[in-house]
């Protein structure tokens, strides 16, 4: 019944306005169909996701159709041993209505919003983790030499389907002089709890940017407080972000300093950093325990040659957790062909719980053209060393990678293996895989994927994205219009 309200107001919306020529539409359409060969009930996923906008003069309008049957999981732990109604989704989704006028706007309904740099506050749609923290809410706007947001709105609870978390607060942002601009953050949050009773989370924030000449700098210090918990005592929390930029000729430096105590929740998205975004415990989450500081530098030592070096380091209060991460990566640019060497280390030390990991790999990559056809290829050979307690291990994820595109059509393969020992190469575990993405139509392109891949981030033609460990069958079609 709703979607049947649903349509017939769009119809009556399309048909008084599609005499006005000033009306603007236009969509997308994802369809994806998954066969995964592992052990659960069903084996094959599909859905659709059918997304709209409206613009007349100063009013847009969006919405979108979404079916999962069932919905398929990026967590390998999540098989369907049986069919569960839960993973079953038939619904309009995501609606949205909003105006604008000069410097001032209001958007009512799903929203995606950021707070300064989004310490405190950013209400976003986590596509990499399939996680949902967008709010249903009203956003008023103002953007001038005064740059001022309120929202108020409501988001599903993590823990009990059906009930709703609330959040609420303002944001402004003002230029004091040329060159630097000051920003204020109030934020509330109501968390659903057990007995359907809710903890308070306020939290107030300050931030300072300033550009002068070579120099670009970032700063922000949030403070939280939580309380009415249930049987404990409040508790505050803070943050502490500053990064700084500065060129000098062809050298380029930055730097950044993150300080993060008890300041960990769902509507946020704290900086980690460090090159390449790690975590400083894959067992603790991010901003509950937790400081560092990171060094970046670029370097031209020509037009054609640029070289990159980039550390960080993190640890917990109690000095019992530990991470540390260092890039460095030499680039060579010559016209149409570039080419780049790199070398990758990760380390992380829980000396509490007495386990100890270290990643390390160099990388090769190379884009050129041969006979006419641009060809990209990527390897590295990565050696992971892990010790639990007493139990020490070790082995190697080699990998290789080739994109290349003839006329339309783009194709990537790769070959990725598990090795124990490099002497035990021809007896290890090999997963090889093929992409293909072809335009069908000017607003149409299907992608294609068979084979196996360990997961993580994942680039091919052209598009870097996080994925999850599969085996099977992968198609997509997305449709603009």
């Amino acid at each position: 019944m709703k979607a049947r309200i649903i349509l017939l107001l769009l119809i009556a919306v399309c048909l008084s306005l599609g005499a006005q020529e000033t009306l603007q539409i236009n969509g997308l359409n994802e369809a994806e169909f998954v066969y995964r060969t592992a052990e659960d009930s069903l084996s094959a996923y599909f859905s659709d996701s059918f997304g709209f906008n409206l613009g007349y003069r100063d009013f847009s309008f969006g919405l979108k159709f979404i079916s999962e049957l069932p919905k398929y999981s990026n967590q390998s732990s999540e098989l369907l041993a049986e069919l569960d109604p839960n993973r079953l989704l038939v619904a309009w989704k995501e609606l949205y209505a909003g105006y604008s006028k000069d410097a001032f706007s209001i958007h009512v309904g799903t929203t995606q919003e950021t707070f300064g740099q989004g310490i405190s506050f950013r209400s976003y749609k986590d596509i990499e983790l399939d996680e949902d923290h967008r709010l249903e809410s009203f956003l008023l706007r103002y953007d001038d030499e005064l740059q001022f947001k309120a929202i108020y709105g409501a988001l599903e609870s993590e823990d009990y389907k059906g009930r709703y978390d609330l959040a609420y607060g303002v944001d402004a942002q003002y230029p004091l002089w040329q060159g630097v601009r000051l920003g204020a953050s109030a934020l509330a949050f109501r968390n659903l709890g057990a007995f359907n009773k809710y903890s308070f989370r306020d939290v107030f924030a300050g931030r300072l940017l300033f550009t002068q000449g070579n120099l670009d700098s970032y700063a922000e210090y949030a403070y939280s407080e939580q309380y009415r918990l249930l049987g404990s005592p409040a508790i505050q929390g803070s943050a502490l972000y500053v990064n700084t930029d500065y060129m000098l000729g062809n050298l380029q430096l930055g730097g950044a300093y993150k300080s993060y105590e008890d300041f960990g929740y769902r509507l946020q998205d704290i900086p980690l950093a460090n090159y390449h975004g790690e975590t400083l415990s894959d067992a603790l989450a991010s901003g509950l325990d937790e400081e560092g500081w990171q060094a970046r530098l670029l370097y031209n030592l020509s037009e054609s040659l640029s070289f990159t070096a980039d550390y960080a380091e993190a640890w917990d209060g109690a000095k019992d957790k530990q991470m540390n991460d260092l890039y460095l990566a030499a680039d060579l640019n010559l016209g149409m062909d570039q080419y780049q060497l790199s070398y990758s280390h990760l380390e992380k030390i829980d000396e509490a719980n007495n386990t100890w990991q270290k990643e390390y790999y160099p990388a090769l990559f190379t884009g050129f053209s041969l006979k006419g056809i641009p060809l990209q290829f990527k390897a590295e050979f990565k050696t992971i060393e892990k010790q639990n307690n007493q139990t020490e291990s070790s082995h190697y994820e080699p990998m290789i990678q080739g994109d290349f595109s003839l006329g339309k059509l783009s194709l990537s393969l790769g070959l990725q293996s598990y090795w124990a020992e490099p002497s035990a190469w021809a007896d290890s575990r090999y997963m090889p895989n093929i992409e293909l993405k072809y335009p069908i139509f000017s607003h149409s392109d299907l992608l294609v994927f068979a084979g196996k891949e360990a997961g993580g981030k994942v680039c091919r033609n052209g598009v870097c994205r996080y994925l999850a460990p599969f085996e099977g069958v992968r198609a997509e079609l997305s449709t603009r219009f």
